[in-house]
């Protein structure tokens, strides 16, 4: 045996001492709390807080001490068909927008992969609504819906299509008029994710299947999509609760309206904890959120797991 080797032996049988291991730990929480320290009171405290509300007849304005209700708040939301009614609108908002949302940026992800001139132009222009504030953007698109003096309009009228309509206040064309600004606001975060995952695919790949004879539609089949499976996963997941979460866009475009035909669920506990004061009542309408999409998500994650494990 030669020395070299007895020393790895001894190394590899040599025992960790458990103070050199909690050591160890100590040093790695002291370097995580900054990073934790934030999430706990930004993020997990308020959670808490929101939760223990909901148990409660919290009002604003009120002069006697908050009283514990137990499940009252939600008893009531059983029987609320207003609050139900916006979580249907909120259900077919958040399809609405992360469906074509993800089908356009997959689409330009994979122009913009292409070795084109100007591809740097084109791909700085592509994340222009990302840059924008969603305030500015519903203000730009009220300007485009405008009924009189719209863009939308005037382009009509010019082509011979009708005298235009009031689009944000019609109540057949105000939820898909705010599916479309939905869509064009959150497309380039979808882009430049799916961007990055495609250029995370192997060339070599693609270039022994165009050698196999394989086509463009053959190749995104058994080359591109299985290497960007897990992105498109994750960030259509996220796209969907970031959008079933909407709040600023919706509000300055329609406010909930016309006859609470684009009332978000985010709207409507918004309404119900500062117009009208029921914060237990309000916090009662987020836990119940907050649940039925964790039950959406988990299942429709495990499903593309288990899809994803059998492929």
């Amino acid at each position: 045996m030669t020395l070299a080797t007895a020393t790895r032996r001894s190394v590899k049988r040599a025992p960790v001492r458990a103070g050199g291991r909690r050591a160890a730990d100590r040093g790695a929480w002291f370097l995580v709390l900054p990073a934790l320290i934030p999430i706990l009171v930004l993020s997990v405290g308020p959670l808490l807080y929101g939760i223990a509300l909901a148990f409660t007849d919290a009002q604003s304005g009120r002069t006697a001490a908050t009283q514990w209700i137990g499940t009252l708040n939600f008893q009531d939301l059983l029987h609320d068909t207003l609050f139900w009614e916006s979580f249907r609108i909120g259900l077919l908002w958040a399809v609405g927008v992360t469906v074509p949302q993800f089908l356009l940026a997959l689409g330009l992800a994979l122009l913009l992969d292409q070795d084109l001139r100007l591809r740097w132009l084109a791909r700085a222009l592509a994340i222009i609504p990302w840059a924008m504030p969603e305030v500015v953007v519903g203000i730009m698109w009220r300007l485009v819906y405008n009924p009189d003096a719209g863009i939308l309009n005037e382009t009509l009228r010019d082509l011979g299509l009708g005298d235009g309509r009031d689009w944000l206040s019609g109540l057949g064309t105000a939820l898909p008029a705010v599916i479309v600004v939905g869509v064009w606001a959150g497309m380039p975060q979808t882009t430049v994710t799916l961007l990055a995952g495609l250029q995370n695919t192997p060339r070599e790949l693609h270039e022994a299947a165009a050698m196999d004879g394989a086509g463009a539609w053959r190749r995104f089949r058994t080359v591109t999509w299985p290497a960007l499976r897990p992105v498109a996963l994750a960030v259509t997941a996220l796209n969907f609760i970031w959008n079933f979460n909407s709040f600023a866009l919706v509000y300055v475009l329609t406010n909930g309206g016309p006859g609470g035909r684009t009332r978000l669920p985010m709207l409507f506990a918004y309404e119900e904890a500062f117009r009208y004061g029921q914060f237990g009542y309000a916090a009662a309408m987020g836990c119940v959120m907050v649940a039925v999409i964790a039950v959406i998500l988990a299942v429709h994650l495990a499903g593309r797991l288990s899809g994803g494990e059998d492929a």
